[in-house]
């Protein structure tokens, strides 16, 4: 009785309708398709999503077999999305866990720019790092000049893609907001939060990033002293690489027990 009654609401026109409203809806308004996948890492959702929305304009005999084929091929794709090897809830509550298991380094990047509204997000998410005792000594250069950017590749041999990239945010350390004494050099742990900021803000929108470092290796620091004109006491601890990803690469599964240790080195209790 309970499988009749499941039936009869499947072949019911305003049911399928619903669901075939419910399956395309969760892509956010504004976004393409393809875009939408590479936010979620799996590019795999690219032709089973094109299914659904194509379903929604046909008729109930076309609806009812798209939708069927469409569903199998979410399930392929999820199957397919996980073969990584990377572990992560996908569910709301655990979004901020899923963006950091997720991202990885993008170094390959389209000619789109990114735009003044998503720089300044990206700002806003360095800036929220924590930071000791709250001094915050931190300054931000944002690059999109062609041949600053082609200035960096040059400066650092690890930043090559940054002559083809839109854009650079170079994070560099302002000693004159930095704490006295030995704890001075906080400010490359502070600097250093806030770039893995950016990156995991970066990737939660869409955007491909990569960490180049700088300092404190002393003729990179010297190089972009000189690209930038940065002032004696800001001192340029790495360039963000970012733009709007032409690849798609596997994040990579770091988790090592080996390099855990509990309430003392060595001890696995």
């Amino acid at each position: 009785m309970k499988n009749d009654k499941v039936g009869r609401l499947f072949h019911q026109p305003s049911f399928l309708e619903n669901l075939l409203f419910f399956g395309t809806s969760v892509i956010p308004s504004g976004i393409k398709i393809q875009q939408f996948c590479l936010q979620k890492s799996n590019n795999y959702l690219y032709i089973p999503l094109k299914m659904l929305i194509f379903a929604r304009n046909k008729g109930m005999f076309m609806k009812k077999l798209l939708f069927v084929v469409a569903v199998l091929a979410l399930l392929l794709a999820c199957n397919k999305g996980n073969q990584s090897g990377i572990s992560a809830p996908s569910n709301g509550e655990n979004a901020v866990v899923n963006n950091i298991m997720t991202r990885t380094s993008i170094r390959a990047y389209t000619g789109q720019a990114v735009n003044a509204d998503t720089i300044e997000t990206l700002l806003r998410a360095g800036m929220a790092a924590p930071t000791a005792v709250n001094k915050q000594p931190w300054h931000f250069v944002v690059v999109t000049d062609r041949e600053k950017l082609k200035g960096i590749a040059v400066a650092n041999p690890n930043a090559g893609m940054a002559e083809k990239a839109p854009l650079a945010i170079v994070v560099c350390g302002d000693l004159e907001k930095a704490l006295d004494g030995p704890a001075r050099e906080y400010w490359i742990q502070d600097c250093s939060a806030a770039t893995e900021n950016i990156l995991l803000a970066a990737h939660g929108l869409g955007l491909g990033a990569v960490w180049t470092g700088i300092f404190p290796k002393d003729e990179r620091v010297s190089a972009f002293n000189n690209l930038l004109k940065l002032p004696r006491h800001i001192i340029p601890l790495c360039a963000i690489i970012i733009g709007h990803p032409d690849e798609t690469p596997q994040p990579k599964d770091k988790w090592t027990p080996g390099n855990i240790s509990y309430n003392e080195f060595g001890s696995q209790e």
